[in-house]
């Protein structure tokens, strides 16, 4: 992200809401440019859960984009995942 230019920040600790309400706060992997979320794993592959994980990161910190990043696989995988506005 260095080479690229991109403003970030490693092990970010960033409030947890629920329901409008504050509940306490976490620590993401990276946080690029102060919206883009960017998780790490090294799994063998990624699954469902990993995926729910994100996409509840991305609610709780009231966060737009996400991307999850697996080294753990025979290549890089990633996806990328938008929060949605239709709750």
């Amino acid at each position: 992200m260095t080479r690229a230019g991109l403003a970030f920040e490693s092990e970010v600790h960033l409030p947890v809401f629920y329901l409008e309400t504050q509940v306490g706060a976490r620590r993401v992997d990276f946080l690029v440019d102060d919206c883009v979320l960017v998780e790490i794993k090294a799994l063998t592959e990624l699954n469902p859960l990993n995926h729910a994980q994100i996409i509840n990161y991305l609610n709780a910190y009231r966060l737009e984009v996400g991307l999850l990043i697996n080294f753990g696989e025979a290549s890089l995988c990633f996806k990328r995942f938008v929060r949605s506005h239709s709750r």
